[in-house]
């Protein structure tokens, strides 16, 4: 056998070695991550598709009779269900509600913990004491700043000589507005934390070179701030629409939906279906459509950020 034909034969065997090299790369990594998957496959995507499928049966709580396949009469229900349309319109004032103000507001507390300020990290410190409380605790204790008689809010008003105060949870008028104020308390500290981690994060040199120009305090912070601290932005305001629309607890405890429905969630309106009615296959349907809501959002930032990344 000559050395050329050797050589050949070596030269056909290395590709073969490394593809199985690879493919036992690729199964030492499957075995790496399936740890972390299993838990996610189990307690989020196996819930989510036994409750699609319960969304198409009639499942009652109690009942004795066989569950049975019934198609979309749940979703053609809901679509004539004026009380859950309206919990959605209630929803969705309350996502926007809180999300817009959330936002601002943590803007200018993490453009002000960013500066060279006295302190800063005491000042840092209490910033995200909200996101550190339990949303019960964040609800019995604004119940009590609100509580008509006695609460810190209607003592301040009453204090200066404005009225005698109201009960703030329990007004028609009201109800909403006070149950945002405390969304907007209970979810700024995460936001600050992520804001002011994208402020960390942009060169210290644009913001000087832009001084030595002559750019003023709002032409640095629309001209180098904003741009770089945009991705993150768009983000976590994705991010808290997502979370205040299904809101549940902090509701719950404040105003269990009242008063007559104004703050009536849609993730309150399926727990009262479900575990006060018993009707699970009709909470299971409007499960889904907060799903594809929640859906439609995520795609839309995902388009977006894909056609600004193509952009640049």
């Amino acid at each position: 056998m000559t050395s050329t034909t050797v050589s050949a034969r070596s030269a056909t065997r290395k590709p073969t070695n490394r593809r199985r090299g690879g493919d036992a790369g690729a199964g030492g990594a499957w075995f790496l991550v399936l740890p972390a998957l299993i838990p996610i496959l189990v307690l989020s995507v196996g819930p989510l598709l036994y409750g699609i499928a319960l969304a198409f049966t009639d499942a009652q709580s109690g009942r004795t009779a066989a569950t049975q396949w019934v198609g979309l009469l749940n979703f053609r229900d809901l679509a004539h269900d004026g009380l859950f349309w309206e919990s959605f319109r209630i929803g969705l004032l309350w996502a926007v509600g809180v999300t817009v103000p959330q936002f601002l507001l943590a803007l200018g507390l993490a453009l002000l913990l960013n500066q060279k300020i006295r302190l800063r990290w005491l000042a840092r410190a209490l910033a995200i004491i909200p996101w550190a409380m339990p949303e019960v605790v964040v609800g019995i204790m604004w119940r009590l700043v609100y509580q008509p008689d006695a609460g810190i809010l209607n003592e301040t008003v009453r204090n200066l000589g404005l009225g005698d105060g109201r009960d703030w949870l329990t007004g028609l008028t009201t109800a909403l507005p006070a149950v945002i104020v405390v969304g907007v308390w209970a979810g700024m500290p995460q936001t600050t934390v992520a804001l002011l981690a994208g402020l960390q994060n942009t060169p210290r040199e644009l913001h000087e070179a832009a001084a030595i120009d002559g750019a003023g305090a709002w032409r640095r912070f629309t001209t180098v701030t904003w741009p770089a601290l945009k991705p993150v932005a768009l983000a976590i305001t994705a991010l808290n629409f997502i979370w205040n629309f299904n809101s549940f607890a902090l509701v719950y405890v404040l105003t269990n939906g009242g008063p007559g429905g104004r703050t009536r969630l849609p993730m309150l309106f399926a727990y009262e279906e479900a575990f006060r009615y018993g009707q699970f296959g009709y909470a299971a349907a409007m499960g889904c459509v907060m799903v594809a809501v929640i859906a439609v959002c995520l795609a839309f930032f995902l388009v977006g950020r894909l056609r600004e990344g193509d952009g640049k």
